[in-house]
């Protein structure tokens, strides 16, 4: 019973350590205020200042979503739980979110965006995952990069998610 309550003293320290801030980690919604949005940047600003290796895609929050007006727009997303990281529609606009920024792109050709130097493209894979989501391919090429990213995920259209 000593070794019992002995290890339960020991492991109370560790309950006070989910200090992960990231989107979409479960936490008492008293204790954070609601989300704001990610301030709406061109390429030039939004990168300007970013190392070409860290222009990655981020997960967008429904905040992000709703200034965006893409809560129903096809939604790309790196795996098939996650928050999106870029959002298109059918009249060629999209978003993509990179260095804690929204930045708006609009279609150049089919499956192909653009806004400046800032690339992007998709692809439909012939694969879906585990829930039944279409799987996709995102191509990232953006100002002073090498080479460009490449992400496989998930896509979303309109309201089919579960």
């Amino acid at each position: 019973m000593n070794k019992i309550a002995l290890l339960t003293l020991a492991a109370l320290p560790l309950a006070a350590c989910n200090t992960n801030t990231a989107i979409g980690n479960d936490r008492e919604a008293q204790l954070d205020p609601p989300a704001t949005a990610a301030p709406m940047e061109s390429t030039a600003s939004a990168l300007a200042n970013l190392s070409p290796g860290l222009m990655l895609p981020e997960t967008m929050s429904d905040a992000d979503l709703a200034a965006l007006g893409a809560e129903n727009t096809c939604q790309f997303r790196l795996t098939e739980v996650a928050f999106p990281s870029f959002v298109y529609d059918n009249s060629g606009r999209g978003a993509i979110k990179i260095n804690g920024k929204l930045i708006p792109v609009t279609a150049s050709a089919s499956g192909e965006y653009a806004n400046g130097e800032l690339r992007i493209r998709t692809r439909l894979l012939d694969d879906e995952g585990d829930a039944g989501l279409q799987m996709q391919e995102l191509i990232v090429a953006g100002p002073r990069m090498k080479d460009e990213f490449g992400f496989w995920g998930y896509t979303t259209c309109g309201n089919s998610e579960a």
